[in-house]
């Protein structure tokens, strides 16, 4: 054979990914979907999917060995009754994994679940690379957990920007921030003409945002307190208007747990209509969590309002927020930009009284509403990827090189 024909022999074709994914409740499906989603973009027929999902991930081909309902579940009080189901459910997904010997394991989020799946396999089947989508809040409490997280995940996905320098500073795994999903939806959660088409409404007409959260446990924790800081902020505003943003699961829930109240909330289904409310709002009462970073991004000024679960409540003087940056917070943009300019009251502090005379500020034209606006604006340059790529795309770029052996730039 020539040295021509040598060079023009066409490459032996890859054999297809086989790509194991394992998440733990919903905001990990959307993240999974999307994961999936950009995976086929770049492999077209040379991928193939196992493990664990939701809706989401199932619309993009995967079969999955059981309901996420099964384990979506937190808190100490809610996980206890599940605890049997969630063991069992670890063992048979560590099982799986093993049995389809993947190219390489993607666990998302669900840090409760998904890790304990993760450090079995690693255990029993250590040639099997692990790739985890989100980082634990290591860097808010349990700081050891980094350290830990190095033996059994070889390469670490997150979604916020400050992260790899706190896996770095804290002993954790090689770490790569790719982008949070929100960035792909910006258009969708901000109203065209951004903060003047929110200030030019008629003063009477003002949208308050309720976000209680999406597990049973916080909105039970939260939704009385925060019907009686609605009362409040509506001797203000008469013609106050108030959208409740609910997850399908808990809409009957809300419905008849706000079925007394005087002001009573429009309940909103469907991340459509979502978004919607987000670029209608003037402010918002939510429970800490990633609602903060789509309101920050969206332009909405807001308060945050978090209950301990009664088993937290006792120890969480032994977990102490860490100071990242000089920033001592719970509330994502807070900590990304490294301003406290979004209020955070916690368990006691969080009386309707303290939350009312808070939000009423940020219904109108005031000094409070302008700082929170002007922090906010700083947001896109503190979370953008530099190349123009998609947080997915950046995700499954990573995830392909890792499965390959090689290492991600």
């Amino acid at each position: 054979m020539t040295a021509d024909q040598s060079q023009a022999r066409p490459e032996r074709p890859r054999k297809p990914l086989n790509v194991y994914l394992i998440v733990g409740e919903e905001s990990g499906d959307q993240l999974g979907a999307r994961l999936m989603r950009s995976l086929k973009g770049e492999l077209g027929e040379g991928v193939r999917f196992r493990g664990v999902g939701g809706e989401r991930m199932a619309g993009e081909g995967l079969t999955s060995l059981f309901p996420i309902s099964d384990i979506a579940v937190m808190g100490l009080t809610a996980v206890l009754p599940r605890l049997p189901t969630i063991v069992r459910r670890v063992y048979q997904a560590v099982d799986d994994a093993i049995a389809a010997n993947p190219d390489v394991l993607v666990i998302i989020d669900s840090p409760d679940f998904t890790h304990n799946v993760a450090k079995r396999v690693r255990k029993r089947a250590p040639h099997i690379p692990i790739v985890d989508y989100v980082s634990p809040s290591v860097w808010a409490w349990r700081s050891g957990r980094a350290r830990k997280m190095a033996a059994y995940v070889d390469h670490l996905l997150a979604i916020l920007p400050f992260e790899p320098a706190a896996h770095r500073r804290l002993g954790g795994p090689p770490t790569s921030y790719v982008g949070h999903p929100l960035i792909e939806r910006i258009d969708e959660l901000r109203p065209a003409d951004g903060e003047r088409t929110r200030l030019e409404a008629p003063e009477a007409e003002r949208v308050l945002l309720l976000l209680p959260g999406s597990r049973r446990s916080e909105v039970s924790r939260l939704l009385t307190d925060f019907g009686q800081a609605v009362e409040r902020v509506h001797a203000e505003y008469p013609n106050l208007r108030v959208l409740l943003p609910a997850v399908p699961h808990l809409a009957d829930d809300i419905r008849a747990q706000v079925a007394g109240w005087k002001t009573a909330p429009e309940i909103v289904l469907g991340e459509e209509a979502k978004f919607a409310a987000f670029r209608s709002a003037h402010a918002a009462l939510a429970a800490s969590g990633t609602v903060s970073l789509e309101l920050a991004i969206a332009g909405v000024p807001m308060i945050i309002a978090y209950r301990l679960d009664w088993v937290y409540r006792r120890i969480k003087d032994l977990n102490k927020v860490l100071k990242f940056a000089g920033v001592t917070s719970m509330v994502l943009p807070n900590i990304i930009l490294e301003e406290n300019a979004v209020p955070e009251f916690l368990d006691d502090d969080a009386s309707p009284e303290t939350l009312a005379a808070a939000l009423v500020p940020l219904l109108a034209d005031t000094p409070e509403r302008a700082r929170q606006t002007r922090v906010f604006s700083r947001l896109d340059d503190a979370m953008q990827l530099d190349n123009g790529e998609t947080p997915s795309g950046r995700a499954a770029r990573i995830v392909i090189a890792v499965a390959r052996g090689e290492k991600p730039d």
